[in-house]
């Protein structure tokens, strides 16, 4: 007889991690992991003891690392799997794992065929400690191939608790690109939480107006048509693109010790909050929450209901 599906190795090592939610888009290019980055940062800025990690599994192209601040450090091994590396020091409520983290050099390519990637993002799910969690937000590559379907397939045994958004910039070709990630959403009975469109107008670094150099509302559009919520737009910000590609050199003079550590990642939060973007991306985290609590209600009521 099969194992029930809370009894395999990865139900099991998710079992208290309360929300997934898969950032993904079918174009590259598109901004997906900043938006990962500051869906973390804004879930755990919305309440005091939420707990968050990231899994980065954009394997070719991991890039969360670097925006969080963390290039650089190793992967420790305890008798409970891998540990994660944590962005706030020993407060230990924001994690990230990353294959990032365990190439020898940061500039070094992963050439690897789908059965390794398959083994590897089974790993992550299975072999990492992250404990309890409230939100894991997954960074995926552009497309619809390899990784996504393996992640789906890895993650069927907490199905119930999975989500996405869908990230996509207002340009024709992102936009189609984003349909067809919403088709696989679909295949894959993926609830989508919304759109986000990415890169509508440039916020002027010197007055902080936003002018709509590329098109705009094509996002919205699609989301309308779709039928799907459209949680809002975002400009192409100056402040935070600084912030998050910040140079390794810059971050280190804040990682010395474990007490610098928790220091750089409150200014990490606290410099990323005066961006012009953080209070656009605060309501969207906000519409997110609700989503994901009023589903939850929801749940509760159809277990009591067949209890």
């Amino acid at each position: 007889m099969a194992a029930p599906a809370e009894d395999t190795p990865v139900g099991r090592r998710l079992k208290n991690v309360k929300n997934i939610i898969i950032v993904c888009s079918g174009k590259g290019g598109v901004g997906k992991s900043s938006v990962s980055t500051q869906l973390a940062l804004c879930l755990r800025a919305s309440s005091p003891t939420a707990r968050v990690a990231i899994l980065d599994v954009d394997l070719t192209g991991p890039s969360i690392p670097r925006m969080l601040g963390l290039d650089g450090h190793p992967v420790h091994q305890s008798s409970d799997g891998w540990v994660p590396v944590y962005a706030d020091g020993s407060e230990a409520r924001l994690a990230c794992m990353s294959v990032g983290f365990l190439l020898k050099k940061k500039e070094d390519s992963v050439v690897w065929r789908g059965p390794k990637k398959n083994a590897m993002i089974r790993q992550f799910l299975s072999d990492v400690r992250w404990g309890d969690l409230d939100y894991l937000v997954v960074d995926t590559p552009p497309g619809t191939s390899d990784e996504h379907l393996s992640l789906v397939e890895h993650l069927a045994p907490v199905h119930s608790r999975l989500s996405a958004v869908i990230v996509t910039t207002p340009q024709a070709v992102a936009l189609l690109d984003a349909l067809k990630c919403l088709s696989f959403t679909r295949a894959t009975s993926l609830p989508v939480l919304g759109v986000i469109e990415n890169m509508s107008g440039y916020v002027c670094p010197c007055c902080g107006e936003i002018s709509n150099v590329f098109s705009t509302g094509g996002g919205e559009a699609m989301a309308s048509r779709e039928g799907i919520p459209f949680l809002g737009s975002l400009p192409i910000d100056t402040e935070l693109v600084t912030l998050l590609d910040a140079s390794d050199v810059s971050k280190a003079e804040d990682t010395a010790s474990t007490s610098d550590g928790e220091v750089r990642s409150f200014r990490l939060l606290e410099n990323y909050e005066k961006t012009p973007t953080a209070s656009l991306f605060k309501t969207i985290a906000e519409q997110i929450t609700r989503t994901l609590a009023s589903r939850q209600s929801e749940g509760d009521v159809a277990i009591q209901q067949t209890a």
